[in-house]
């Protein structure tokens, strides 16, 4: 069921910013906070009651860089799934719920131990259900990464990877060239806005060299990472943290039963960054579509799209 776009949605802005426009209406959620070994702190969110039902699926999903619950995507997904008897559950990362985290870090596109943590949880509450996982453009990335280290061990029965960035550093400086910039300027402003908001709970300046002036003159996300993002989780700078973190390198040793979807005109990143048949292990099924943008996947006509995405996704699981 691979996926095939309409001449008239072609265009790969159009796939990525039209999910956006006819996203799903707020939907009433249950907001839990997850505590770490570590004593920091993040938010999930249930798509529905885990009280309810001897649920027999349970999916997480894993959002992208700067998203969460109000992701236009997640919400959509957890609508999907809601509707066909899945408990859904959005495992924010640190610092993207309602209130930023207990501490100085936060999270990368490799952090792995924050989800194996939640998802050794939900394995103790729902030991008699099917496990499975959906990550979307960063979440996509670190899904994968945290795939490939369970090997045969996996608790999930299957997992999804869409729009994944596997390789983190030709993907963040293809974001500072053509139109590719207009979208680096709509994260970086969410981005910029969490860092100056840390900033005056810790003395960043002190530990890391972070004024906010400094924080203000970021100009791409490469600096973002180089100067915040690698320093503050142990890597030595930009290219250390996406060489030990771009998921690429970790395919061949997944075991779990996993869909990889991404699209060739993804504006987000550039089609080299695919891996050859020979980079995948036999447990991976990757569908390339031509067009589908980022995280878009749209069908049906401008005014009136249908979500293919979430019916894929379904299918699938």
């Amino acid at each position: 069921m691979s996926f095939t776009s309409p001449k008239h949605l072609n265009n790969p802005h159009l796939q990525t910013i039209l999910p956006l426009v006819f996203s799903t209406s707020k939907q009433e959620y249950i907001r839990e906070e997850l505590y770490f070994e570590d004593g920091d702190f993040t938010e999930i969110v249930w798509g529905n009651d885990p009280a309810l039902n001897e649920y027999e699926d349970v999916c997480v999903l894993f959002h992208g860089l700067g998203g969460g619950i109000d992701s236009h995507y997640i919400q959509s997904m957890m609508n999907t799934l809601r509707n066909k008897g899945y408990l859904c559950v959005l495992m924010h990362f640190r610092g993207c719920g309602l209130k930023t985290n207990n501490s100085i870090r936060c999270y990368h596109a490799g952090e792995t131990e924050d989800a194996r943590f939640f998802i050794d949880r939900l394995k103790q509450r729902f030991p008699q259900a099917r496990l499975h996982a959906v990550g979307y453009s960063l979440g996509a990335n670190m899904l994968l990464k945290l795939l490939a280290s369970y090997q045969e061990t996996s608790p999930l029965h299957s997992a999804v990877a869409i729009s994944a960035p596997l390789e983190l550093e030709s993907c963040a400086h293809h974001l500072s060239k053509g139109f590719a910039k207009i979208y680096q300027k709509y994260l970086l402003k969410s981005l910029k806005y969490d860092l100056l908001l840390k900033a005056s709970c810790f003395d960043l300046e002190s530990s890391l060299g972070l004024s906010a002036k400094r924080i203000k003159k970021i100009k791409s996300i490469y600096e973002f990472d180089d100067i915040y993002t690698a320093p503050v989780h142990g890597f030595k700078g930009a290219i250390d943290y996406y060489t030990k973190n771009s998921s690429k390198q970790f395919l061949k040793e997944i075991q779990t039963p996993t869909l990889m979807i991404h699209a060739l005109d993804d504006p987000f990143m550039p089609s080299s960054i695919l891996p050859t048949k020979e980079q995948l292990s036999p447990s991976i099924e990757l569908e390339v579509s031509k067009h589908g943008g980022h995280v878009g996947f749209i069908q049906g006509s401008v005014f009136k799209p249908e979500f293919w995405l979430e019916k894929r996704v379904l299918e699938f699981l």
